[in-house]
């Protein structure tokens, strides 16, 4: 019972019955993407192995403390864990109106005074390591905080979006599943009724946003889950094809070390060169990853992709010529 993930449930769910929320295996279980199982596991730990007088109370459907007097013991908390989670600060201080970040600190303050003393003070975090990014989309705190709230609550939310592509922004009231951080931007995935099926959502688009009073029983994650993962990039879907890619022996060093997909596959090449194959749902987001190699790379498969970036190829040399 000592990792950072368990320890920050307890916490939570400790606050909740404190204030008399009546926190149950559900709503832990959708705070933290666990399984009611796991939830319960959690609970009754609490119980069982730290003596929390907690209580089921059936008209409220949750538990409350019988003894407002209790307090969780002491836990063990090492400055990895500690410095683990000042660094997530740091990272994400920029890209989500500090929000996050100023969570996180208020939780790793607490965990350093549990642990009586690290040696690791957060304002120390900015001295020594810093993180930038280039090309990110902030977001306010207000939009995070709402969003955040209609995920644990399971409410409708009403927006105003506004497309790169589109003249004026078009409302919707999507029900949201899941909030995703690609690319150091945050991504909202959710069923729009206006779509009527599921669609992706940048919070940075998002304008006059508004937390309506409509719930909604939230959908099993296996009916949204290939909008979020499977294939290479943001751009999802419930089928995949393998894009084979060549890239020379001068290129190969760089591509080597690095992970596109989790299930790509590399194999050198009697050149000195190496084959990348990885799943791609849509061909949007690697032809831009294909084209910023220029001549180091080579589309071998599929033919309709290859057939695209000669097209792209063929537009920027008709340019270039004028």
């Amino acid at each position: 019972m000592g990792t950072i993930a368990t320890l920050e449930r307890i916490f939570w769910f400790d606050d909740q019955a404190r204030r008399k929320r009546y926190p149950n295996a559900r709503v832990l279980a959708e705070r933290f993407e666990l399984s009611p199982k796991t939830a319960q596991r959690c609970i009754n730990a609490m119980r069982d192995r730290f003596g929390a007088p907690l209580e089921y109370h059936p008209s409220k459907r949750g538990y409350h403390y019988l003894d407002d007097s209790f307090e969780l013991p002491h836990f063990q908390i090492g400055q990895e864990e500690i410095l683990s989670l000042l660094l997530a600060r740091r990272l994400l201080s920029s890209t989500s109106g500090g929000f996050i970040s100023r969570d996180i600190e208020r939780f790793s303050r607490k965990l350093i005074t549990e642990a009586g003393g690290s040696g690791l003070a957060p304002d120390d975090i900015d001295r020594i390591f810093s993180a930038t990014w280039t090309g990110h989309a902030p977001v306010s705190a207000d939009t995070f905080q709402l969003i955040s709230h209609s995920l644990i609550a399971s409410r409708r939310l009403r927006f105003d979006y506004r497309s790169p592509v589109a003249d004026q922004p078009i409302t919707r009231t999507v029900e949201p599943h899941h909030l995703q951080y690609y690319m150091a931007s945050w991504v909202l995935t959710a069923r729009c009724l206006l779509r009527g099926g599921w669609r992706k959502f940048y919070l940075s688009r998002m304008e006059g946003l508004h937390l309506t009073d409509e719930t909604f029983t939230p959908r099993p994650a296996d009916q949204w889950k290939h909008c979020v993962e499977g294939a290479f990039g943001i751009f999802q879907g419930e089928r995949t094809i393998d894009v084979v890619l060549h890239f020379t022996p001068f290129r190969a060093g760089w591509i080597r070390e690095q992970c596109w997909h989790p299930d790509q596959r590399i194999i050198p090449l009697d050149d000195g060169g190496l084959e990348l194959r990885l799943p791609v749902a849509d061909f949007r987001e690697i032809k831009m990853k294909i084209l910023q190699f220029g001549a180091d790379v080579e589309v071998v498969a599929p033919e309709d992709l290859r057939r695209e970036i000669v097209e792209e190829i063929g537009r920027m040399e008709e340019k270039y010529e004028r």
